[in-house]
């Protein structure tokens, strides 16, 4: 089996269920347990980093850096995966995804951030994405996703409503040639 872990999933045009139309979702592992990734490309406008330090009891000072908050799936949605360059690692908890970004999901990388010693790049996902035993390869079989590389300006950038066609542009697709409903040669 052919890992996913690294790449980006890119949603077609033609996605039905909404919580995935338009994403750009970084999958973290695959395996033949299953998927999980991240969405990368939908910030929660009202949600402040610093107010969720605040909520979890984390104090946190003018060193604090401050983060981009995003939905990163249905999937235990109050859950927080902060997606990072790995400049930084926790003792336990951090998946190493590639030679570039890691995933951690404890709170230390919440403290650290909050004392201005974690990554120097990174977003914090509430929720992530799930697919359970092949159930990502029937989708990509029944052309509901592409997969494509990733780059830390798609992970990390700030233009989030042009991440989805930047993603395509790194397959060297233009959005216009997409159809709206795929099909088999």
């Amino acid at each position: 089996m052919t890992t996913l872990a690294g790449k980006l999933l890119i949603a077609m045009p033609d996605m039905e269920d909404p919580r995935f139309a338009g994403s750009v979702i970084y999958i973290c592992d695959h395996s033949d347990e299953g998927t999980m990734g991240l969405i990368v490309n939908r910030p929660f406008p009202d949600i402040a980093f610093r107010k969720l330090l605040a909520q979890m009891g984390i104090s946190y000072g003018d060193a604090c850096q401050d983060i981009g908050v995003h939905f990163g799936g249905p999937v235990e949605k109050v859950r927080g995966f902060v997606l990072h360059t790995l400049d930084y690692t926790a003792d336990k908890g951090t998946l190493q995804v590639d030679d570039d970004i890691g995933m951690t999901a404890t709170q230390d990388v919440l403290q650290a951030l909050a004392e201005g010693t974690g990554p120097a790049t990174s977003l914090l996902a509430l929720g992530y994405t799930g697919w359970g035993p092949g159930q990502l390869e029937e989708e990509l079989a029944d052309n509901g996703w592409l997969t494509g590389p990733a780059n830390q300006a798609i992970l990390f950038g700030t233009d989030h409503a042009g991440k989805w066609a930047a993603a395509l542009a790194l397959l060297g697709i233009s959005p216009v040639a997409l159809s709206q409903s795929g099909g088999r040669a």
